[in-house]
């Protein structure tokens, strides 16, 4: 239950900024404002996203316990969706060019981005209740979460820098 709220208030926010961004006009000093906002939002969330693939690294390398690795990454679901919700607000005033391709495809990373997020947290779980001793499907499962996520966070990151430049 408290996955489909979460998928549906996350999956709300982002039709709600794509439509609020192609109606609000921004002026010089709010775009300014959203850019810093977008910035900090992206070392928050990718910054948090990086601690949490670092710790799952360690625990593979044998370095730290599951139940360590779990916590940490447990910790860190907060300032990666406040990282993804600053980056979707603070985008919806950037003045997204919907016609250009690659914003289609920065919003349809960012989307893959939220339903990963929320898969997630739900694989979190699972983990924690299997206990120490995780099976290789929870263990696969979890590097194609991290894999899909770092994709996704670069991608979209490259796209927003490569944006920036023409």
């Amino acid at each position: 239950m408290a996955l489909a709220l979460t998928a549906l208030s996350a999956g709300g926010f982002l039709a709600v900024a794509i439509w609020v961004s192609s109606r609000v006009e921004v002026s010089p000093g709010l775009h300014r404002l959203a850019l810093f906002v977008h910035l900090a939002a992206l070392v928050v969330g990718l910054g948090a996203v990086l601690v949490g693939d670092y710790s799952a690294l360690l625990w593979l390398a044998g370095r730290v316990s599951t139940a360590q690795m779990l916590r940490d990454i447990g910790r860190l679901h907060l300032p990666i969706w406040v990282g993804l919700a600053g980056l979707v607000g603070s985008g919806m005033l950037l003045e997204p060019r919907f016609e250009v391709v690659a914003t289609r495809v920065k919003l349809a990373l960012v989307a893959i981005l939220l339903v990963n997020g929320i898969q997630a947290m739900a694989l979190e779980r699972r983990m924690v209740a299997a206990g120490p001793r995780l099976g290789g499907a929870l263990v696969l499962r979890g590097v194609v979460t991290a894999s899909v996520s770092q994709a996704c966070w670069w991608c979209a990151m490259w796209i927003g820098f490569t944006a920036t430049q023409s």
